[in-house]
Parts: structure tokens; C-alpha cells; sequence
């Protein structure tokens, strides 16, 4: 990391921060990207991969429940931690970033409702037949 410059740079797969840890920081990437990964029963499906200048890891400051994905490296990438503390500094200081934050959360609200959405009409497409073998309707 060049002197001067905040945030760690964290190599190609790298874990940032894994599902099922207790979080109590969010991140911005500064530069690269980052899958977020969610991981059930042992196969890993990429949710979305985040840009350069997004806030990830965020639920963490609001609940500090576990992780619901893991953060992993897409290609190097560098990223800035926040920790509650410093949001709650941040925010007095500048109220626009928490306006930015639910915007980006808003967000993303509206895309999983989408995708929510697209799957519930797939799976509506698609009814049990005595075999177990899904048929489309027709």
C-alpha cells in the first residue's frame, strides 16, 4: 500500500469478510471490485459484484448480526473499513453520506424485489406432476 493512502489492498480471492462471522464494520471499495458470495451447504453462488466507490457490508453497523455473505476479492482490489464509530463521526460531520447509504440500500431493496419477483413467476410457471418431474403450464 503507497504511503499516504488509506484503506488495505487485498489480493484476487482474498476473503474481505466471511458469512457467518459477527461484523462490526462496512466497507467502501476504493478501487477494484468484490463479489459478495453467499455460500449454502457448500455451493457458493455470487450474489451481485460491487464497484469501486459502493458502500458494502453495511447491515453490519446497524445490527451487528452475522455476516449474510462473504466479501472476496474480484481481481485486487482496495477497500476503506468503518466501523460504527466512525460512521456515526461521519455522518454528524457530513448527513448526505447517510442519505447515500439508504439511497444505495434502497437500492438494492429494489433489485432483490425484482429478482424476488422473476423468480416467483419462473417457479408459478412450472407445477408437480405424481412423477416428481416439473412441467411447464400450459
Amino acid at each position: 500500500m503507497a504511503e499516504g493512502t488509506l484503506g488495505k489492498t487485498f489480493r484476487d480471492g482474498e476473503i474481505i469478510a466471511r458469512q457467518g462471522e459477527v461484523g462490526d464494520c462496512m466497507f467502501v471499495i476504493q478501487e477494484g471490485r468484490v463479489d459478495i458470495v453467499v455460500d449454502e451447504g457448500g455451493v457458493e453462488t455470487v450474489l451481485r459484484t460491487a464497484e469501486a466507490g459502493e458502500f458494502i457490508g453495511e447491515m453490519a453497523i446497524f445490527d451487528r448480526e452475522v455476516r449474510s455473505a462473504t466479501l472476496r476479492a474480484a481481481g485486487e482490489a482496495r477497500l476503506l473499513t468503518i466501523d460504527k464509530k466512525n460512521f456515526l463521526k461521519r455522518v454528524n460531520k457530513d448527513p448526505s453520506l447517510a442519505f447515500r447509504l439508504v439511497q444505495s440500500m434502497s437500492s438494492r431493496v429494489r433489485d432483490l424485489s425484482a429478482e424476488l419477483a422473476r423468480l416467483k413467476r419462473l417457479e408459478s410457471s412450472f407445477m408437480d406432476v405424481p412423477d416428481g418431474k416439473h412441467v411447464g403450464r400450459s
